[in-house]
């Protein structure tokens, strides 16, 4: 157990001090000394800190300013340890913070949703929780208009919450396609990014999905030509990848044919150049990952795919793994994604000759 300093335990006893002037000024210093300590963190989640200043979020007699900065701390506290998360989850931040978003300030909204997509990104959080309460997706939902940061912050949870076949229909029945799809033409970078990151999610494996996508159109333009664009080389590789993975898993779905022009000339060479060395491996992986899942069914698909870019030339270069790399379990994966992927091409070399 942490050492719990006297300093911290100040900082607690002055959110419960009787005058609201000096809460707020004890939880404004309460943010600036958590900022990059985790131990400072730690040593106020065991005080009891998370609970009042919970109490304090709530109350209707705290000031608007009070609650924001609450939600700041909160959020800071959140950006610890998986150990700190999970304290916050078992004080039932959650539900404290999706309360939060009822009322009408702004500021206070975004404050309560950059905790909740820092609580919600983290693994041990329970995706669930999002869906417990019926009322929160489609008030999310209409929270999207608001800022640009709610669109970036809903977007993301949203992202990150979208597990099961389940939370699909949930996020697609409250409109999440007609909510999410003009965010893609967002002037905000992060917003396009999160939207993006929404639809792989969303489309992944699901027909009913994929089948609305596809006649989905934004300011005039379909929504494939969309992801296209976003598939040019002079956008950032982590876009460039995401929107091969949107086409990627409307193809697999059914919603585009193997043969239609933007799979096999967008989608499988934009896939193919992020399986060149020049990638981080991680990069790598994923384009060799999503390139497996794309082919997998169409021998069509293999036999363009072998003759494109040297394909098998780079696929060997997976194995020559550079020193730096430890990680055991990325060396794992890209083995068995590239034997896959190795292994079709071979079958469909020994057909051709």
């Amino acid at each position: 157990m942490q050492e719990v300093t006297a300093t911290s335990r100040h900082y607690v006893d002055r959110l419960f001090d009787p005058d609201p002037q000096k809460v707020l000024q004890g939880v404004i210093d309460m943010k600036n000394a958590v900022i990059g300590n985790n131990k400072q963190k730690a040593n106020l989640i065991v005080l009891g800190a998370v609970p009042r200043l919970l109490y304090l979020l709530q109350q209707g007699s705290s000031s608007p300013e009070l609650r924001t900065e609450c939600a700041v701390v909160l959020g800071s506290l959140a950006m610890g340890t998986e150990n700190n998360i999970k304290s916050l989850v078992d004080c039932h931040i959650i539900p404290a913070l999706l309360q939060g978003l009822l009322y009408p300030d702004l500021i206070f909204i975004e404050a309560c949703l950059r905790c909740l997509r820092t609580v919600f990104i983290s693994p041990v959080t329970p995706v669930q929780l999002l869906y417990t309460d019926p009322t929160v997706i489609p008030h999310l939902m209409s929270l999207l208009s608001r800022s640009q940061r709610t669109q970036e912050y809903i977007t993301q949870i949203f992202s990150h919450c979208c597990k099961t076949p389940e939370h699909q229909t949930v996020l697609f029945n409250y409109g999440a396609i007609q909510n999410i799809a003009p965010l893609l033409i967002s002037p905000s970078y992060k917003v396009r990014m999160q939207a993006l990151k929404c639809f792989s999610v969303l489309a992944y494996e699901n027909t009913q999905v994929s089948m609305t996508l596809v006649n989905v159109l934004v300011d005039g333009e379909l929504l494939s030509q969309v992801f296209v664009r976003m598939m040019q080389r002079d956008q950032p590789i982590e876009m460039q990848l995401t929107a091969a993975k949107c086409l990627t898993y409307m193809c697999r779905a059914g919603a585009i044919r193997t043969d239609d022009s933007c799979i096999v000339l967008k989608t499988l060479p934009c896939l193919v150049r992020m399986c060149s060395k020049e990638r981080l491996l991680e990069e790598r992986v994923e384009g060799a990952e999503t390139l497996a899942y794309l082919m997998e069914p169409d021998v069509e698909l293999q036999r363009i795919a072998s003759t494109t870019d040297h394909l098998v030339a780079m696929l060997a270069d997976y194995f020559k793994y550079p020193s730096s790399v430890s990680a055991i379990t990325d060396i794992k994966r890209v083995a068995k994604t590239l034997s896959h992927l190795l292994a079709y091409i071979n079958i469909l070399l020994s057909k051709i000759f």
